[in-house]
């Protein structure tokens, strides 16, 4: 029998139990910090030579120079050419997909001229290069492969720089076979905090890059959060989440199967339904223990839904909608008779799953929007990853010469208020009239 809590919104300390299962610092470990920051000071005194050294001791495996690391392109494309065809009509789905969404994100430059001619806008350009982190060994995810690429790509990055670590020197072919399909440039067979450093300031063989995206694990993590300002990031995330809002109306069967697709990822993994009908949740809780033995990863499922899983009962669809915005769940599903009647109540969630048919599997995979989500509470402020993550922009300024003129003026007064003369006089000497 599962042994997942039983919350209510009238229980006397229901915020406090909420907050206590919300809780979640995804990289507080000073030992793992303190082991992080040493391979990275070490990465960036001997280059090649420390990721040689980390990828013998970590991956197991003797590459006989920092050559060796990288996976050539020719690799990529013969292991999409070995994948069983269903593998490859699968990617090209899910790619296609991808695409073609992620091409309705990407920026446009604009401009405007104003009365006096002074012309203001905005330039829109991709970042140059971008190294994408892939989790290697039997956390082998292709499907991330393609959520980070694609979007890089559709953004017009030139250089796209993949890592994965190989445990034992073990290639994941699914894997690769990604790469080729999202047109990744170049790979290297590195992992673990010794390859975001090498990202981050590069080495005689790896390039350094202006942005790290992708998932791994708590070094990883800690690793993305430590080079944070050399380069930009996505995020750094915590265990995947899921928040079900659900009025009854769904196979209660299909609800305990969701939740569980989100507690198989791992123990810290968060899975809570939030419901109106208190018969209605014995019904999902009782699905829930007659389908969990029948799961492949049923003791990391019920590890989950032990620690982090609830059922939570709440006083009607107001109040479960108020539940979930101050969740801010990473993956939120309306199962429910007007989803989009309800969406609309929703301000804060990573990706909204609407309807019953709508499983959040379908996002994780092949539905087009991303899967790198926030997670942690950080929908509050921050998206999903997209097109204009790898795009930056650049503001467009170029005065008339009546336009110099007025303005001129009002940098004068604010500048010389602030105690800053030479940027009044820059100005003032614009504002005299042309020079040149």
């Amino acid at each position: 029998m599962a042994d997942i809590r039983r919350l209510s919104t009238t229980d006397a300390d229901f915020s406090a139990q909420l907050q206590a299962l919300l809780a979640w610092e995804s990289v507080s470990d000073a030992q793992v910090q303190e082991t992080v920051d040493a391979i990275i000071r070490d990465l960036r005194a001997r280059g090649d030579a420390a990721l040689l050294d980390y990828t013998r001791r970590f991956d197991r495996w003797e590459p006989a120079s920092a050559a060796d690391l990288e996976i050539p392109t020719a690799r990529l494309a013969q292991a999409w050419e070995a994948i069983p065809a269903a593998q490859q009509s699968a990617l090209e789905t899910a790619a296609g997909r991808i695409r073609a969404y992620a091409e309705h994100q990407a920026l446009s430059g604009w401009s405007y001229v104003e009365a006096d001619g002074t012309l203001l806008g905005q330039k829109v350009t991709p970042l140059d290069r971008v190294g994408l982190y892939v989790p290697g060994g039997k956390a082998a995810y292709p499907s991330s492969v393609l959520m980070n690429a694609i979007p890089a790509k559709v953004a017009g990055v030139a250089e796209l720089i993949m890592v994965v670590p190989t445990p034992a020197g073990e290639l994941n072919e699914l894997v690769l076979a990604a790469a080729h399909a999202a047109g990744v440039d170049r790979v290297f067979a590195v992992g673990g905090a010794q390859a975001v450093a090498a990202l981050a300031y590069g080495t005689a063989t790896v390039p350094a890059v202006d942005k790290i995206v992708g998932p791994g694990n708590i070094y990883v993590a800690t690793a993305k959060r430590a080079v944070f300002g050399q380069v930009g990031i996505d995020m750094v995330a915590g265990p995947s989440e899921i928040l079900i809002l659900c009025d009854g109306g769904t196979a209660p069967e299909w609800i305990a199967m969701d939740l569980f697709s989100q507690a198989e990822h791992d123990e810290d993994a968060q899975a809570i339904l939030v419901a109106w009908d208190p018969a209605y949740l014995d019904q999902v809780a009782a699905a829930i223990d007659r389908l969990l033995p029948t799961m492949e990863r049923q003791e990391i499922i019920a590890a989950a839904l032990r620690a982090r899983g609830a059922l939570i009962l709440a006083r009607d669809q107001e109040e479960a909608a108020a539940l979930a915005n101050q969740i801010a769940p990473e993956h939120l599903e309306l199962s429910v008779a007007d989803p989009e009647t309800l969406a609309g109540r929703i301000r804060h969630a990573g990706a909204i799953f609407m309807g019953r048919h709508t499983a959040e599997a379908l996002g994780d995979y092949c539905a087009g929007p991303n899967h790198v989500l926030p997670t942690s509470r950080t929908a509050r402020f921050s998206s999903p990853l997209g097109v204009y993550d790898f795009q930056k922009r650049s503001s467009l300024i170029m005065a008339s010469a009546t336009g110099a003129a007025t303005l001129s003026h009002t940098v004068s007064v604010l500048a010389r208020g602030e105690g800053l003369t030479a940027h009044a006089r820059s100005a003032e000497y614009r504002g005299q009239g042309p020079r040149g």
